[in-house]
This record gives structure tokens, sequence and C-alpha cells, in this order.
């Protein structure tokens, strides 16, 4: 559905400097399915996530849409074109809502925007996706505030799905809920995507809510994918030093397992995105770094039927 080719965005931040948030990535999304991006704070997933929507601009590369080129800046026009096929649901659930508007302004309006429908049937339409999102439909009158979070990112994943677009950037939609209702949201997204036949691309922190509810993995570090591939592949067998360290990271549910466990730590500083060094990103912080890290830049390369990884090891 989605091909992504060489995409490069950057930051003018000023006195002629420039961020490198996403650094030649290429990824192909098929249809019907769901891709977890994961990797630390800055790694570059959300900027991603907002290029292939054309809420950032691309700086070089192209995203390819069912066989269509995406433009590199979206105008009004093209916003208008692609928001009813693509769409995004945001990760704080207090500031995506407008907090002067109703629930049920909130949900009609994308259904208003697109022209679907009269003011009748976007209200009813907007009550059966109350139900959807296991919310009351006779709650359509109240404000954000009177909802807790979890309750709220329903809401936003309703508007988000309200005008049954075909792929939808989740933007760590589960970061800012409690761990309680983090798995809930998670399994709506799930029995959403299957009945509705959606593509997401799942953006998060947590490797094994992404490994449990996607189809494919993709880590980013630093702007650059390092490994891709299935995602009980890259989750039980991962082959980059940076996915080896983020998996062992990752708390066991036993409690008496996880007291016992030995914990790799990724020492070291991660380099500035303004100033980027020569060759391998990971290479100040890798216990296996070689004299070519410092020098030259791995590619991305198979190292078995559909898991790829960026790393010099593999060559």
């Amino acid at each position: 559905m989605i091909e992504i080719r060489n995409l490069q965005k950057k930051f003018n931040i000023g006195r002629g400097q420039e961020l490198l948030a996403v650094d030649d990535v290429s990824l192909v999304i098929r249809e019907n399915s769901i891709v977890g991006l994961v990797g630390e704070s800055g790694s570059g997933k959300s900027t991603l996530g907002k290029a292939l929507l054309g809420l950032h601009d691309k700086s070089s590369g192209e995203v390819i849409y069912r066989g269509e080129p995406l433009p590199a800046r979206y105008r009004a026009a093209d916003f208008r074109r692609h928001s009813q096929t693509m769409q995004m649901i945001f990760q704080d659930p207090y500031a995506s809502l407008n907090p002067r508007m109703t629930v049920e302004e909130i949900l009609t309006e994308p259904l208003r925007l697109q022209g679907m429908g009269s003011a009748t049937e976007r209200r009813e339409k907007a009550a059966q996706w109350m139900e959807n999102v296991n919310l009351h439909a006779s709650h359509l009158g109240r404000y954000p505030h009177e909802f807790s979070g979890g309750q709220r990112q329903r809401i936003g994943i309703a508007r988000a799905l309200i005008t049954q677009p075909e792929f939808v950037v989740c933007d760590e939609p589960i970061s800012a809920l409690d761990v309680s209702v983090q798995a809930q949201v998670v399994n709506l997204l799930g029995e959403l995507q299957k009945s509705m036949g959606l593509t997401l691309l799942f953006i998060a922190h947590d490797l094994s809510m992404v490994r449990y509810i996607s189809d494919d993995m993709v880590v980013m570090y630093l702007g650059s994918v390092v490994e891709q591939g299935p995602a009980d592949s890259v989750y039980f067998s991962p082959k980059h030093p940076y996915t080896q360290a983020l998996t062992e990271s990752n708390p066991l549910a036993d409690p008496h397992q996880e007291k016992q466990r030995q914990h790799g730590l990724i020492e070291g500083e991660v380099p500035s995105p303004v100033n980027l060094p020569p060759g391998c990103r990971f290479a100040g912080r890798c216990d296996r770094v070689m004299d070519r890290c410092h020098k030259e830049r791995p590619r991305l390369q198979a190292i078995a039927e559909d898991h790829l990884v960026a790393c010099h090891l593999y060559d």
C-alpha cells in the first residue's frame, strides 16, 4: 500500500544549522498489516509518521501511496484529498481534543469537512462510533474534560476512523495512559484494524506491546532504520546491538525473574542530530564496535527471510 523511498527530513534550527531527524529511510507497508515502529525518544519515529501524512514537509525522498507519489509539500487541497483515506491518532489525548468543542462536534467535524452526509446522518454516525469504541452515545454532548485519559483516547480513535480511512498512523497512542488502560486501547485498535481492514503504523517505546499488536517491527536510531522484519523475529531474535539492548531493558512480567535478571546498559552519549558522526551512529555506544564502524556507515541488508539489519557484524 505504502512505499517510502529514501525519505529525509531536516529542520532548520537557525545559524545555518540543520537537525537531521529522518535520514534515508526506505520502507514498505503492506496493506491490512500493522507495522510497529520503535526506538528511543528523538529517534525520528513521530517525525517519520507525520512526514508520511504531509504534516511535515519532506526534505528529500518520496512516499508512494497506492502507486501515486505524494506531494513533498502539502497544500490545503492535498490535505482535503488525502485526509479521508489517511489519518493520525495523536499521542496526548489531553492536548489533541479541542476543549471548547463537545464530543459530537469533535466527531462530526471530519465528516463535515469532507462533505459526508447530512447533519442528522453525521450525528447518527458519531453516536455509532461512540459505541464502536465502547463509550456511551448519550455522552456526545459532553466536553473532553469530563472524560478520563483512556476515554479521551478512545474519542481520538473514533475521530480518526469515522471517515473510514485506509491507513492510520498511531503516534504513541498509549504512552500518556495508565498501564491498566494501555492494553484495553491496544486491544481496541487490534479489533478495529481487523474489522475495518485497516493498515496501521503503530509508533511506541514498548517493544513487548509493539510485538503483541504488530505483524512487522521497525527499529530506528537517530533517524535511521537499524533493523526491521517480522515482529516475532525482531523481538525474540534481535540482531542489531541496539535492538538487543532495547530487548534486554524490557521488563519481564514475573517480578521474581525480573529481580534476578542482569540488565544490559547502553553506555555512552547519544550523538547530536545536528552534528552526526561518520560511520555507524551507534558506534560510540556499542560494546561490539570495530574500527570500520567509525568510518563506514552500514547498509540495511537481509540476513534472513524478510529480516534486515544495518550492522557491519553481518557483512
